[in-house]
């Protein structure tokens, strides 16, 4: 088994080999990862985090040891917290890391970094500040950075910046914790699940006080939220049909 690690800003996972096949999620800096499939050019890796698969390209592999794996994945957790940053190589070349990038490996990249960061500490009240970084970042199938995003990317970047670890997909998230009856048990932190027609779970919004919830669409937004599901007043109409709500923490 070979290992790596994201020693670039950003790096888009593919459904499929290939530069035309979909961006299914993305890696993002320090994240490890490792290789259980290599072709000519392409590689096939299962993310440390959420154990996610996908195809990147071959050249942006960095390879680390076995030993270095573990120890920057059993060690503890520290976050960029700026919204962008920059990390300065050994040969003093700038390139941007956004919110969110894990930077526990600095040091073996022999890479610098003088912005702020925090050691998270699974606080379920900081997940709607955290939240609020990321308001009006675009959506993006398969982002997960305030670059743009997706409705289970921007969840579970959310809940990484707090130290809890969270699935990548929606459907995947619904699985996890406890479930709650009513919206009304709810609290500030738990996360809302929609379902389509055919019943299939395929959007998540992260719930906030009085009955808003901050989720994305078309951008990262805030809307009312019902039994029913999201209200968007500028529509006036329920955009998406809410199937449960999950308390992870």
């Amino acid at each position: 088994m070979d290992y790596g690690i994201c020693h670039l800003g950003i790096i888009p996972i593919r459904k499929e080999k290939g530069h035309h096949s979909e961006m299914v999620s993305q890696i993002i800096y320090g994240e490890c990862y490792k290789l259980i499939e290599k072709r000519k050019k392409w590689a096939k890796i299962r993310l440390e985090w959420d154990g996610y698969e996908g195809w990147i390209d071959i050249n942006q592999v960095y390879n680390i040891t076995r030993e270095d794996f573990f120890k920057i994945s059993q060690s503890k957790l520290k976050i960029s917290s700026d919204l962008v940053n920059f990390i300065s190589t050994k040969d003093n070349f700038l390139f941007p890391v956004l919110i969110g990038s894990d930077l526990r490996a600095l040091k073996m990249l022999n890479h610098k970094f003088e912005g702020e960061s925090i050691l998270p500490q699974k606080s379920k009240k900081k997940l709607t500040e955290t939240a609020y970084f990321f308001l009006n970042a675009p959506y993006l199938w398969g982002g997960k950075t305030l670059l743009g995003m997706d409705c289970s990317g921007f969840t579970q970047m959310v809940y990484k910046i707090n130290g809890i670890r969270l699935s990548r997909d929606a459907n995947q998230q619904a699985l996890e914790g406890q479930t709650l009856s009513f919206i009304e048990e709810s609290e500030a932190g738990d996360l809302a699940f929609f379902d389509n027609v055919e019943g299939n779970i395929v959007h998540v919004g992260l719930l906030l006080e009085d009955h808003y919830i901050i989720h994305v669409s078309g951008m990262v937004r805030i809307d009312r939220v019902d039994q029913s599901g999201i209200f968007n007043s500028e529509t006036q109409s329920h955009t998406h049909k809410l199937r449960l709500i999950k308390k992870i923490i």
